[in-house]
């Protein structure tokens, strides 16, 4: 994605906020030698070290999670409003654009399992439960339906 200069965020708490208000994300990996997008929510937080930390799931069914042990690098596209700029607005010959919001986020993905797992799974559906009637907890699920997930 190429960012003009004048449009670079560099303040973190920014751009973190940013991540959180538009946390539906797309994990971009490859699969079998090809390109492979996956749309997730995503939780970001911070490890012991202060350092932030990206957490989404796949389902057991999504090809993609197979191919992640290993994986050097990972891509999650967040993309913000967006809308499309006329031409007709300058005072001058231009071409039309777009004005948009997007974070690009690379690092290294790290499969977890055991208990970090569940840790993570309650964390995730927590925060996309948060003030709805009737929440849904995964504590309150039965074990073998979420092993089976």
């Amino acid at each position: 994605m190429y960012i003009h200069p004048l449009n670079s965020w560099k303040n973190d708490p920014e751009i973190h906020d940013f991540l959180r208000k538009n946390a539906f994300a797309t994990l971009v990996t490859q699969v079998n030698g090809r390109p492979w997008a996956t749309h997730l929510p995503f939780v970001l937080d911070e490890n012991s070290a202060g350092e932030a930390i990206l957490s989404g799931h796949l389902a057991k069914a999504n090809p993609q999670w197979k191919s992640l042990a290993g994986m050097e690098d990972v891509l999650v596209i967040f993309q913000g409003p967006h809308a499309y700029i006329s031409s007709s607005w300058y005072n001058h010959e231009n071409v039309p654009t777009w004005n948009y919001l997007a974070v690009h986020v690379y690092g290294k993905i790290r499969m977890i399992a055991g208990e970090e797992l569940m840790d993570h799974l309650k964390k995730l559906v927590d925060t996309y439960e948060v003030g709805r009637p009737n929440r849904v907890r995964v504590e309150t699920m039965t074990e073998s339906y979420v092993q089976s997930q």
